[in-house]
């Protein structure tokens, strides 16, 4: 009899703010409870409560007194851990005194349990009696009648027959055991129980699961020999594996900016000057991160390793201008002066551009927010110190450093030399092709247009998916048996389950199951659904470097396994032990309606639909079926006759069957409750129930059968609720690479095949919902971007024209991304969506680095299309530079194979496919639209000076 009633808040809600308004609330509605209701326990679940460790415990003699050994050896020294949150014990069974009492002999002496319990409580006291002056000194009087061994309980007087005692031995018997009916764990087929660590809010997961694995092998000698402990999971693997894999990407995206730099430049004192801009705009990251508490963690690790492609950006356009002057035979010095004031314009305006897209991303809600605004800080501060570097700091070392370069013989110059002439011959063939593209105009946007509509017929064909699926070596196994079935079975089951796993996946590091309903101590365990017909695995596999099969392809033959076994009526397999960002994706089609049989019946209905499209691995309805249940339905008018009430009446029955509290038994400081109740061989069917004797006030026996109906029933199942509505959850999993859109289209078929009974309606919710809500809002910002976008090249151009030149090379960069994702097989998800974004301020900075010398080499006398040429010709290696830089600087992003590195491979492939297309079409689209509007805008400005001349001419003289 429980109700649970679980409250979801937006991202980024203060929990703990929130939870404080939840108890408020509570407590003015406690007095409007109903009697016999405990006080409601308030359990906060987020991200921060989910467990960081998980640790298995076998175990053989020790197992009665494993909860005990555990809670002192092991569970109160990790709670003082720094950082620990909360430590509990899964699957222990704890100590209980048991009085087994036989039926019949309480019959034949007269006696009851509710009698026994009594005396034992009265037994089983330590009272005080007062205090007495004694001479010269005052003592305190206590009876000291407490157990000292539970075996005093035999001898306890509990009432006479015909003259004689009668003691407790002659009518039950007294077990020191464990209780009932409890969760059971096993781990690798062994009996044991399991210990949950959750860390406190805001602590940081690696550095307490350090000092928690510090302080184990200490503990773990102070335990019994039988008793061994293991790792289940360990969440701080997961981050520092992906942290590990990020720090990789971000070395060799270093030392490929660094080759590229040196293979242009030709000059190691460029090479110098440019890469000091990498570690000092990224010390200001650092700082950031000190400053606010945050740690490095993987949002911002991957943050720095996107940026470091495009923190030299700004420094390459600079240094390149400075090394072409000199070159020319100006002076270090003042040729960084002149070449700084020719470009800083241009690279204000494209920093100002980049900040146009990260600012707005600190500004996200929702998911999109928790995971993108610390990003958007990051790349801001970034950005902006690498601005002020790129036109200071360059500048400055350039002039020191700098030289006029002499050839010497050696291999790289040799190469340098061979290289450089390359380039010329690029530099060369790029102003003829321009000249050419600036002839053919009209055939050169339409092959524009036609190359971009095409590309967009491409989003047919992509699929959609919210994160892609990481491989962190995790799967959590739920398999449902028949209501009711005895937790005997299901743990025969289990074990046979562990075995066929163990000998089809060699790559088993660990396999832990659960069984039974969990105590009340469990609060964590209470959380989710279990019974004793309910068997959850969490199995750990080997890192996915050390194994040859995906953790997809294990999770389709475990589903195959599982389909084996006609006893089993449901399974769900969830890859990553239970989803989350790089979990499994779901689909889940949420039922309203209030009539039970036409939900089920519905439901039913839906999954088996979905189950026969291979795409979907497996299904699961959330209501459970009919419980069995045994009705006690007790005659008013007999109980009155009795003296008896409803009330009464079930409680003794109660007693019998669950047991009374009589007192605790105190030993080593640990109290231990003794239960008082018939012996479990006389409480096994519904005519032991009947048989039951319960005595009336006045003293007379009655049998339970003679009061109540006994029938079997089965009941409703459990009532779930959703802003008020009854709801059903039909949840969905997709086969191995089958993405998320794919399992959205089998369910809305489904749907869409299937009557829908009056008075239910549907819903998709799950992972597919998620990612439409993150959609929208990426959508969102995108749009505000491109407007900001647009305002800072406005204002830099003093021109609505030439902003909107530029802006024609994001529509190609998408072109780009369709045509990677196409190709590569990649669904569009949330990292390519980012990608997107991003691809917005970097595409365009090319443009404004082209447009602005265009301008300036108009301003110095040059026609438009000399200017055209002209600038394209000069800006061509630093827009292949700073383009190259950055696409090199994803690849290790979009290829990386390590631990985590699934989620950052669509962000990598995205910026590098989109920026790599959209810098071909920066070349020669919009150098072309430029001279267009540009020549357009000068004959419209010579008609206006022709009809101001005429006009001016017929104006009559005045005299």
């Amino acid at each position: 009899n429980v109700s649970v009633i679980a409250l979801e808040f937006e991202y980024g809600i203060d929990v703990e703010e929130a939870t404080n308004d939840i108890r408020d609330k509570l407590d003015l509605v406690s007095s409007m409870l109903p009697d016999g209701v405990s006080k409601p326990i308030i359990f906060k679940f987020s991200t921060e409560a989910i467990p960081i460790l998980m640790l298995s415990v076998q175990s053989e003699e020790s197992t009665n007194a494993l909860y005990k050994i555990l809670d002192e050896r092991i569970v109160s020294p990790l709670s003082r851990v720094e950082g620990v949150g909360a430590v509990s014990i899964q699957g222990a069974p704890q100590r209980e005194i048991n009085i087994y009492c036989d039926p019949y002999k309480l019959d034949a002496y007269g006696l009851t349990i509710e009698g026994i319990t009594n005396v034992i409580r009265a037994e089983n006291l330590n009272l005080p009696l007062g205090n007495m002056d004694m001479g010269s000194s005052t003592f305190s009087i206590r009876t000291m009648g407490e157990f000292t061994d539970y075996t005093e309980m035999n001898d306890i007087v509990v009432g006479s027959f015909n003259n004689r005692n009668v003691y407790l031995k002659d009518v039950a018997v007294v077990k020191d055991t464990v209780q009932e009916r409890v969760q059971e764990v096993y781990n690798n087929g062994m009996r044991g129980a399991s210990i949950i660590v959750q860390k406190q809010t805001g602590g940081n997961t690696v550095n307490t699961v350090k000092e928690i694995k510090k302080r184990l092998p200490d503990l773990m000698e102070t335990l019994p020999e039988d008793i061994k402990i293991g790792v289940i999971y360990d969440t701080s693997e997961d981050i520092q594996n992906t942290i590990g894999s990020l720090r990789e990407a971000i070395v060799t995206i270093l030392i490929l900016v660094v080759v590229v730099v040196m293979m242009f430049l030709g000059r190691w004192r460029a090479t110098f000057i440019i890469a000091i801009v990498i570690p000092v705009s990224l010390v200001a990251s650092f700082i950031y991160l000190a400053i606010t508490g945050n740690s490095l963690n993987v949002i911002s690790l991957s943050s720095l390793s996107i940026a470091i492609g495009m923190v030299v950006d700004d420094a390459i356009v600079v240094l390149e201008n400075i090394s072409k002057h000199i070159s020319r035979g100006s002076r270090p010095k003042s040729a960084a002066v002149y070449a700084t004031n020719e470009v800083y314009l241009s690279v204000v305006a494209s920093t100002l551009v980049l900040l146009a897209v990260f600012l707005p991303m600190t500004t996200l809600s929702g998911l999109a927010g928790v995971l993108f605004k610390q990003m958007g800080w990051i790349m801001t501060i970034v950005i902006v110190v690498s601005l002020l570097a790129s036109i200071t700091l360059t500048p400055m070392m350039s002039s020191v450093m700098l030289k006029a370069q002499y050839r010497t013989n050696s291999w790289f110059d040799r190469f340098q030399g061979k290289f450089e002439h390359q380039l010329d011959k690029l530099d060369l063939w790029y102003s003829k092709v321009l000249g050419l593209v600036l002839k053919r105009r009209v055939w050169v946007i339409v092959g524009a247009l036609v190359i971009f509509i095409a590309s967009l017929f491409l989003v047919r064909v992509i699929p959609t998916e919210f994160f892609s699926h990481e491989d962190n070596g995790r799967l959590s196994i739920t398999v449902k048996l028949p209501m009711g079935t005895r937790l005997e079975e299901s743990r025969a089951l289990g074990l046979e389950l562990t075995q066929r796993f163990q000998e089809n996946f060699p790559e088993i590091v660990h396999c832990n199951f659960n069984v039974g309903q969990p105590s009340d101590q469990n609060a964590f365990g209470r959380l989710f659904e279990s019974g004793s017909h309910m068997l959850s695995f969490n199995v750990r596999f080997t890192k996915k470097t050390e194994r040859k099969r995906g953790i997809q392809e294990i999770s389709d033959i475990t589903n195959r396994i599982l389909a084996e076994y006609p006893q089993i009526n449901t399974y769900f397999v969830q890859q990553g032990g239970g989803g989350g960002a790089g979990g499994q994706s779901t689909v889940v089609v949420e039922i309203y309606g209030n009539d039970f049989l036409e939900t089920d019946k519905f439901a039913a209905t839906i999954a088996d639909k979905v189950l026969q499209d291979p795409k979907c691995a497996s299904a699961k309805i959330s209501r459970e079926e009919y419980t069995p249940e045994v009705s006690v339905n007790f005659d008013r008018r007999k109980l009155a006759e009795k003296g008896l009430n409803v009330g009464t009446a079930a409680t003794l029955v109660k007693n019998r069957i669950g047991g009374a509290i009589a007192s605790v038994y105190r030993e080593d400081g640990h109290e231990y409750m003794i239960r008082v109740r018939f012996a479990p061989e006389f409480r096994e069917n519904l005519n032991d129930i009947r048989q039951m004797t319960l005595f009336t006030p006045q003293g007379a026996a009655v049998k339970v059968g003679e009061l109540a109906q006994i029938d079997e029933v089965l009941t409703p199942p459990t009532i779930e609720r959703k802003n008020r509505s009854r709801i059903v959850k039909v949840e969905m999993t997709a086969s191995a690479d089958v993405p998320l859109s794919d399992l959205a289209e089998i369910a809305k078929d489904a749907l869409d095949q299937t009557d829908l009974p009056q008075g239910i309606t549907t819903e998709l919710a799950g992972t597919y919902q998620d990612q439409q809500e993150s959609f929208a809002d990426l959508a969102l910002l995108m749009v505000l971007i491109l407007i900001l976008v647009f305002i800072v090249m406005a204002s830099q151009f003093e021109s609505f024209v030439y902003p909107f030149v530029i802006i024609f090379s994001i529509p190609f960069a998408l072109t780009g991304v369709l045509l990677g994702l196409s190709v590569t097989g990649t669904p569009l998800g949330l990292m390519a969506m980012l990608g997107l974004v991003l691809l917005i301020g970097i595409v365009v900075k090319n443009g404004i680095v082209l447009i602005d010398y265009t301008i300036l080499l108009r301003e110095r006398g040059h026609t438009v299309e000399e200017s055209v040429v002209m600038a394209g010709r000069s800006r061509l290696r630093p827009i292949l530079m700073t383009t190259i830089t950055t696409v090199l600087g994803m690849i290790p992003l979009a290829i990386g194979k390590g631990e985590g590195a699934e989620m950052w491979n669509p962000l990598g492939m995205t910026v590098a496919w989109g920026l790599t297309f959209s810098t071909i079409i920066t070349l020669l689209l919009i150098p072309m639209l430029y001279a267009s509007f540009a020549r357009y805008g000068e004959k419209r400005r010579a008609r206006k000076q022709r009809k101001l001349s005429k006009k001016r001419a017929v104006q009559p003289v005045e005299e």
